[in-house]
């Protein structure tokens, strides 16, 4: 049994191991999605600002905030808060900004199709991963910690 056990674990090493080594793609690829998403929406806020703030003032119900203040905070963090991801800079910040502003869409609207709903724990899924790992080997915030450590 014994034998089996450190055989399978011996298999299990061997075929991993090369995932750990391009783990750092997922990372990239997964705050690319995201930063798209909330920048393309960000976006689409400034292209039709009336509406942006007609949607606020009607439509969602973000609460402690006027209707204005939210709707600056929002347009103004999906778009600058996804440039940070891309390029990795500060990268934990922009993740749990955007974090916020996800759980924040999620709570004020009154009725969410399902679809939508799910499409919202997975961005918010990935963007805790950023919280947690960081933006990965790919980033700025990388770099410059390997610079500071250095000096």
């Amino acid at each position: 049994m014994q034998n089996t056990m450190r055989s399978l674990s011996k298999h299990y090493y061997q075929l991993s191991e090369p995932l750990v080594n391009i783990s750092f793609l997922a990372q990239v690829a997964a705050r690319l999605y995201v930063a798209w998403v909330f920048f393309a929406s960000g976006l689409t806020k400034l292209r039709d600002w009336d509406s942006t703030l007609l949607l606020f003032e009607y439509e969602y119900a973000v609460p402690l905030l006027s209707f204005k203040a939210a709707a600056y905070l929002a347009t103004i963090g999906e778009i600058l808060l996804p440039v940070l991801l891309v390029l990795g800079l500060g990268s934990r910040f922009a993740a749990a900004g955007l974090f916020v502003i996800n759980i924040v869409a999620v709570i004020s609207l009154e009725e969410i199709a399902p679809a939508a709903l799910y499409l919202h724990y997975i961005w918010g899924i990935l963007l805790l991963q950023v919280c947690i790992w960081g933006g990965g080997l790919l980033s700025i915030d990388r770099w410059t910690h390997r610079a500071h450590q250095g000096t």
